[in-house]
């Protein structure tokens, strides 16, 4: 029997410092990804943009600090995970904006085969009266043929 090449997939996991995300990823790991994979998981943390205008310099600096080593902390557990679980591709990225739009953006720039991310379970409620991001990605990502 020959050899069926893996196909290399980009999948792509927001991360952030809710435990969802990171079940998310865990589940990735043991059930998308397999041994020998040539898969590349693209770790996405995305950080809201401050309100700058409210606070002197100096409180944003000191906001400005905390949310980097936050972003890289997340980022840095989620390497951890991937490496622990399975030996995978990883690439990471930092990006700034509302995650609703980053995330979607991110998918469709990247060429991302997969999206995965966790779900605060908030429920039906919080996704008919603000949406959420599956529906917002579906709305404005192209799909590729």
């Amino acid at each position: 029997m020959a050899d069926v090449a893996a196909k290399e997939r980009k999948i792509l996991v927001a991360v952030d410092e809710g435990e969802e995300s990171m079940h998310a990823l865990s589940w990735c790991l043991k059930n998308v990804i397999s041994e020998n994979s040539k898969d590349t998981l693209v770790l996405l943390y995305v950080k809201p943009p401050p309100c700058r205008y409210l606070f002197s310099a100096d409180i944003m600096a000191a906001v400005d600090k905390y949310s980097n080593d936050l972003a890289e902390c997340v980022v840095e557990k989620a390497k951890k995970m991937c490496k622990d679980i399975h030996d995978v591709k990883v690439e990471t990225r930092i990006e700034h904006g509302d995650p609703r739009d980053v995330i979607c953006q991110m998918t469709e720039k990247l060429g991302a085969d997969m999206l995965v991310m966790g779900s605060h379970g908030y429920g039906l409620i919080k996704r008919a009266l603000l949406g959420s991001v599956s529906n917002h990605c579906a709305q404005n990502v192209k799909c590729q043929s």
